[in-house]
């Protein structure tokens, strides 16, 4: 097959990895993949004084920045300034792949030529800082979905009545992500990801930790990510903090962890929590994304409401004070839960989704319900410019 993903501008993110991972197995398996995706949008120059303020590095504002894409030998091409990738971009092809909200706007107005047109979602991208109606208008539009976890196709179905959903859940490359079997760390340890998106939740997981440190005080804290702090002071004393680490070298992050964790408000998978209980450590999670389907209460980690601070602390002392054969259950429990998984085998349900999609006949591809007309309204030609 001839097939096209139509990305944002690329990045360390997690969903430009994952699409980053199923292009190159399918291109491995003799399919035709080709990427495309817009540089940066220039930054408004208050927005460039104030990371100069920060100290921080000035964004690059053409090309591409560092992404999941290095080094993979994929067929990426990037458009010469930023603006929605049309028919004069996009080659012919079977089909053609949207992988973001905005992605899916444009690959509904490309000509048929390009492709069946296809909706890679991996959140739903309904968020304040989003212009929410467009979001949501994009889901309506006549694209067949694939969906990264049970609760996206769940959500698909009640709100936006699409039944016709393919399920391919995320994965762990086992052979990259593993630990051998341990015990607690001599320093009760914490890890955590910084992100600086208020939807990751960092302040809630610090003021978790902050509680947790008033009873502890000896806790050591271990975190990375993929920026950095704008302040010093935006981390609790004595952090070990990893900015952008080598992917070889994250297991070792989470190997020296006794618990991982995630306060996120939202999540469309939350790969991380499944990275580090394949490096066997336990997960202490708000109830969003991957987790809420696969941590048990009391058996691979812990899992409490979205922003309950007191029940995040205590999740997180639970877990410090097991006993070192309680710990160890709870690890080899939490390995338990991804030994399963692999990226060849989502990437096989990835294929066969595709082919699924290519082969229907061309009936199936049409406009079934009066919701796709109310999305026709709202991404009417004028709403492309409102950006």
């Amino acid at each position: 097959m001839r097939i096209t993903f139509v990305l944002p501008t690329v990045n360390m993110s997690g969903g430009i990895r994952v699409a980053a991972i199923y292009a190159k197995a399918l291109t491995e398996r003799g399919h035709e993949v080709v990427l495309i995706s817009p540089p940066p949008k220039p930054l408004h120059w208050k927005k460039r004084l104030r990371a100069l303020v920060q100290r921080r590095r000035s964004p690059r504002q053409a090309g591409a920045p560092a992404s999941h894409l290095d080094g993979l030998g994929l067929d990426h091409r990037i458009l010469a300034r930023w603006r929605p990738v049309d028919d004069g971009d996009a080659p012919d092809a079977d089909l053609v792949i949207a992988t973001w909200w905005e992605t899916a706007e444009w690959v509904h107005a490309l000509a048929p030529s390009k492709g069946r047109k296809v909706y890679f979602v991996q959140g739903h991208e309904v968020f304040p800082h989003l212009p929410v109606e467009r979001c949501r208008a994009t889901y309506r539009l006549p694209l067949h979905k694939i969906v990264i976890a049970a609760w996206l196709k769940e959500v698909m179905r009640s709100q936006y009545q699409d039944g016709n959903v393919d399920v391919v859940p995320n994965a762990v490359d086992r052979t990259q992500f593993h630990a051998e079997i341990r015990g607690r760390q001599p320093t009760p340890t914490i890890g955590f990801l910084y992100a600086d998106v208020a939807l990751k939740g960092v302040d809630v997981a610090l003021a978790a930790i902050a509680k947790v440190r008033q009873r502890r005080p000896d806790i050591r804290l271990l975190c990375f990510g993929s920026s950095r702090p704008a302040q010093v002071s935006a981390l609790p004393p004595g952090t070990e903090f990893h900015h952008a680490p080598a992917q070889d070298s994250i297991r070792n992050l989470y190997a020296r962890c006794d618990v991982w964790l995630t306060a996120s408000r939202s999540e469309g998978f939350n790969l991380p929590a499944m990275e580090a209980m394949a490096c066997r450590t336990p997960v202490v999670s708000t109830r969003t994304g991957w987790p809420v389907e696969a941590i048990v209460t009391g058996t691979n980690g812990v899992l409490v409401d979205v922003d309950d601070v007191e029940a995040l602390a205590a999740g997180i002392e639970w877990v410090l004070s097991r006993s070192d054969v309680q710990w160890r259950q709870l690890s080899l429990n939490a390995y338990e839960t991804v030994r399963s998984s692999s990226w060849a085998a989502s990437a096989d349900l990835f294929e066969r989704a595709l082919m699924r999609i290519h082969q229907a006949p061309a009936a199936c591809a049409e406009p079934s319900d009066r919701s796709t007309a109310h999305a026709a309204a709202v991404l009417s030609p004028s709403s492309f410019g409102a950006r």
